[in-house]
Formats: structure tokens, sequence, C-alpha cells
């Protein structure tokens, strides 16, 4: 790594420092002491399947989301410098049938106890409950699923990942604030789009949206990517959307990536389409510049010659909790730095206009979501005139009283 990208990344952690809340500064060194070397080790355990798209514009690179966490530990690097606090990441990526419960373990041998898990929900739940889970402190940067913070929560799982009721709600809000209330839902047949649907209805219903009516496309295989696939989606995209009562825009929920980046521009009606494609809720998106954003975004670009995507965001957000906590509490061990996640010192400088912080009723991470249409941030929620008796970010997702987590 050249001097230019410490002295810059130096430079970025100070003005992030800045624009933070005011809270307790980190202990540095005495000039000219010798300060003890403090060496943290975390994991990064990623799943096995392979996230599918329709358009390969959009396939994700290989090392999505583990760039972002390698770019965290960049930064993390930079103040440990002064602090004499070293980090270096640990990843494995489960292979076909492996017990993600014996990655787990594999990682603790190799000395992480802080581990970002890019699973889905049933396998970091394997994690999180075996005997290797009980010493570690895994950071949820993936799985959207609502089981996992309020059914199924844990206690050594923080939830960096944003759930699929805060995305919803951010768009539920952005479409009621334009006075678009009457939506057409269209869902996959899978059952991580019923959950996707089943979010979006529970928006509707908090902010006073309609959906007048529901549909189904079911997934029926083949292939749309030839000559004839794409003449098959001319016709049958109108067909299929044809006859619906009157609306104001079509919401598709399709996290199986079959049916929703082909539906704007082909439907029966002019009416605009959000959800899986259109507007976007997302973490994150490639040309998201404010808040000082521009410059990690250039940062990411020039050390991995590609877009940061939510994924890499998450993992990045992950690494500097970890990184925060280490700065100012001397965190290496993960009770020392929960307590601090939980603590009202603790506030994250993320790029994204307000500090994060920590939901102690689900560990999920407080933040602004941001709407994308693919080439533009058109907005970011909570929305003007959305309010919250404690944060208006609260008005995203489930808040204390809707919770039913009970930790375990």
């Amino acid at each position: 790594m050249t001097g230019h990208f410490f002295r810059a990344a130096r430079a970025l952690i100070g003005l992030s420092l800045l624009a933070a809340p005011v809270r307790a500064e980190p202990q540095f060194p005495a000039e000219n002491a010798a300060a003890p070397t403090q060496s943290l080790v975390i994991g990064y355990l990623r799943r096995f399947e392979n996230r599918t798209a329709i358009s390969r514009l959009d396939l994700p690179a290989a090392n999505d989301g583990q760039a972002g966490a390698e770019a965290g530990l960049d930064d993390n690097n930079v103040t440990g410098e002064f602090l004499g606090q070293t980090f270096s990441l640990a990843a494995h990526r489960l292979k076909a049938g492996e017990d993600p419960a014996q990655a787990l373990a594999d990682l603790e041998a190799r000395g992480a106890r802080f581990v970002l898990a890019d699973l889905g929900a049933e396998n970091l739940l394997e994690a999180a409950d075996s005997a290797a889970g009980a010493h570690a402190l895994l950071f949820n940067i993936g799985a959207p699923d609502e089981v996992l913070r309020e059914d199924s929560c844990r206690a050594n799982v923080i939830h960096v990942a944003p759930s699929r009721a805060m995305l919803a709600d951010a768009l539920a809000q952005y479409l009621l604030w334009k006075q678009w209330r009457k939506w057409f839902l269209v869902l996959g047949s899978h059952e991580a789009d019923a959950l996707w649907a089943e979010a979006l209805k529970r928006s509707a219903t908090r902010f006073g949206g309609k959906i007048v009516q529901e549909r189904v496309f079911a997934d029926t295989g083949g292939a749309r990517h030839a000559d004839s696939g794409v003449a098959l989606v001319q016709k049958q995209i109108p067909a299929f959307t044809q006859s619906a009562p009157s609306y104001d825009v079509m919401i598709a929920a399709d996290e199986s990536a079959v049916f929703a980046d082909y539906l704007p521009y082909r439907t029966w009606d002019p009416r605009p389409v959000a959800g899986s494609a259109g507007l976007v809720a997302t973490a994150w998106d490639p040309s998201y510049e404010q808040a000082g954003a521009t410059q990690l975004q250039q940062r990411f670009e020039r050390r991995f010659m590609r877009q940061m995507t939510a994924l890499d965001m998450n993992g990045w957000t992950a690494a500097r909790m970890i990184g925060e906590a280490a700065a100012h509490q001397q965190a290496g061990d993960i009770a020392t730095a929960k307590s601090y996640f939980l603590s009202k010192d603790f506030a994250l400088a993320a790029f994204k206009g307000q500090k994060l912080t920590l939901r102690d009723w689900n560990l999920q991470l407080r933040q602004p979501i941001l709407l994308s249409d693919g080439r533009n941030v058109v907005s970011v929620s909570p929305q003007e005139g959305f309010m919250h008796q404690f944060s208006q970010l609260d008005t995203l997702g489930l808040d204390r009283p809707e919770t039913k987590c009970q930790f375990k």
C-alpha cells in the first residue's frame, strides 16, 4: 500500500471523527512511549451459494462483501498505527455441505473472536448456536430475515445488514411522501420473495398505503437471455400485468432475481416500478456522494478496481465497529466490545449523514436507507415528516414496542 493511500486514509478518518458526535476519546500512547502491540484477527465467514442476477451487470464480484471488510480493516490499521493495534482478516468460504459451526470453529482456531458472517438465516443460527459460537461475536452482514431479529434473535449476533422491514419502511415512506398510495404488488414464487412481500404489506399498513391487487409471477425456469427469451419477455410481461385495478406504482417482491428487472418499460400500464427493481431500497449505492461518501467510494475503487456494493458497505461497517471498540475501549474481548456497542458512547460515522447506533432490543444497527434507481440516489429515508419519540431512524423497522426478541 502506498504512502499516498495512508495519507489520504488518515485525512478521511480525521473527517469521519469530526462528523461523529462527541464521545470518549481513544487513549493514545504517550509521546516516545513504546506502545504494546495488540493484534486482532477478524473472521469472515461466507456462504457457499452464489447470488443470482438477471443482468450480467449485476453479477456479484468474487470478493463481494469481503472487499468491504478489508477496506474497513485498512481504516482500522491507520488508527491502530498510533494505538499499537493491528487488524488482519481470516476468511473462510463454506463448501457445499460444509458445517458452518465447524467453519466458525476453524476461524476461532486462527484467533478470530469477532466474525463477520455473510450467511443465510439457517446457517447463521447454526453457527451462533454452536460451541464455537459461545465464544464469538457474530456480525450479520448479509441476511435480511426478520426472524433473526425477532423470534430467533441471539445475544451473540449483531445485525449490520438492514432487515427487510427497514428496507420496506424506507421505500414506503418515500412512496407515501410522493402520495403514491395505491400499490400493485407482484411477488415471485420462492420463499424469500414471500418474506419480502410480507414486509412490504406490513409497511403499506403501517404508513397508509393500499395494495389494490396482488399477483404471483411463477418461476417456470427457462432461459430469458437468448434472443427468443427477449421476445418472450416483451410479450409476457404486458400480458401478465394487464387488467389490474387503478394503481400508482407497481411493487415487485423478487429477491430470487427471476422477473423484477423485466418490469420497467414493459408493464401494460405506464407506471413506475419499485421494490426489487426500479426504485430500490438499499444500504449503499455506488452513485452515492453525500456526507463525504465520495472519498470512501474513490478509495474503494482504487483499492479493488470496482464499485462498492451494499454488501461491501455492510462488511466495511462491521469492521469499523470493531475498530471503534478497539480504539475507544481497547476492547479485544467480545464482552467489552458488546458493552461498548450498547452504550451511549458508541456512534459510528459511516458517511450517511447520521450517526449509526445499536438497538438494544434486537441488536440491529440503526441506519439511513438509500433509495436508488440504479444510476442515482433518488432519496434517503427516513423521510421528512415521519416522526419518532426517540430516534427518527426507529421509524425504519420493528420498534421497541413491536419486538418479540427474547435473547437466547
